[in-house]
């Protein structure tokens, strides 16, 4: 309790660090790993085989460090690298500093700048969008971004500590880079994809429930229910279904992206998002931290209360 705690208060005074990221590290040694690793893109066996053995190179080093250092290191000098690791793994002021740009950009009527700032945070051909397409990218990926870069984060954190946090972030990184379905990722990509769905099916589904149960809960429900399956992501389906039925406002259908428009489902029923949506999708976000850690506050009572009694 007191490391999510004090990990969240510290993502949201200071934000992401500026200088020195470790995900900035790790993205060039995955971009090395893959360029080595990657030369036969298109045999599905050894393109596969290599995949995983990629995988393998990449995270077991660090969870092996991540293990050893919990049995080298003092309780105090343990708890302050718990601290440090989950800060910055979080991204929950990065998210929000992302989101408001948009936003801004909307409020103030300016459409060309309210497509660079989302043409940041989204794959879509931004300059196809206008301005109901801007806020309903934003908010989409508010909402997702959610469930992957926050609440995952806490979720396994809370279940296996440093090594559980690293795996999922090394992972869901992984999945970024080598998740896509071309010809030279197609293979190479595919171990550490379901890797991520794996990963983020319990995650997903809490967010979903979270963002439920903080907005319009009985729409939020039917739209998590009807809407989710239709989606193509096992995860992203749930997460933003039931996002855009808390918030009353639809979202998916159409969008264009590089290789032409691309046919999704709608999500959500109500008006067509706007930079109030935004707004709203990033208020879900921080009410669910909070409503986390204060259901962890009160297991942890309860947890005091149950062994005094005992």
């Amino acid at each position: 309790m007191i490391v999510c705690l004090a990990a969240v208060l510290l993502d949201r005074w200071l934000g992401e660090p500026r200088r020195w990221h470790p995900l900035v590290g790790f993205g060039r040694l995955v971009a090395l790993v893959e360029r080595w690793l990657n030369r036969s893109p298109t045999q599905s066996f050894r393109s596969i085989s290599l995949g995983l053995l990629a995988v393998l190179i990449i995270v077991l080093p660090v969870l092996v460090v991540a293990e050893s250092l919990r049995w080298t290191l003092d309780g105090w000098g343990y708890l302050l690298l718990q601290v440090a690791v989950l800060y910055a793994v979080l991204s929950i002021r990065g998210l929000t500093e992302h989101g408001r740009a948009v936003s801004d950009a909307l409020q103030s009527g300016d459409l060309e700048l309210a497509r660079e700032q989302v043409g940041r945070i989204v794959s879509r051909k931004a300059s196809e969008l206008d301005e109901q397409g801007v806020a309903a990218a934003a908010s989409e990926s508010m909402l997702e971004n959610g469930a992957d870069a926050v609440f995952a984060s806490l979720f396994w954190f809370l279940v296996a500590g440093i090594p559980g946090v690293l795996l999922h972030r090394m992972v869901n990184t992984l999945d970024a880079m080598w998740g896509y379905r071309n010809e030279r990722y197609l293979y190479f990509g595919r171990v550490a994809a379901r890797l991520d769905d794996v990963m983020n099916w319990v995650p997903a589904r809490l967010t979903a429930l979270t963002y439920a149960l903080l907005g319009n809960t009985r729409l939020a429900w039917r739209c998590w229910r009807t809407q989710a399956p239709q989606w193509d992501s096992p995860n992203a389906g749930p997460v933003m279904a039931a996002g855009a039925g808390a918030l009353a406002v639809t979202l998916g259908g159409p969008s264009p992206y590089a290789s032409g428009i691309k046919q999704r489902p709608v999500l959500g029923y109500g008006p067509a998002a706007s930079a109030d949506t935004v707004d709203g999708a990033l208020r879900l976000v921080w009410m669910g931290v909070w409503l986390w850690l204060g259901v962890l506050a009160l297991f942890v009572v309860a947890g005091l209360l149950w062994g005094a009694g005992s």
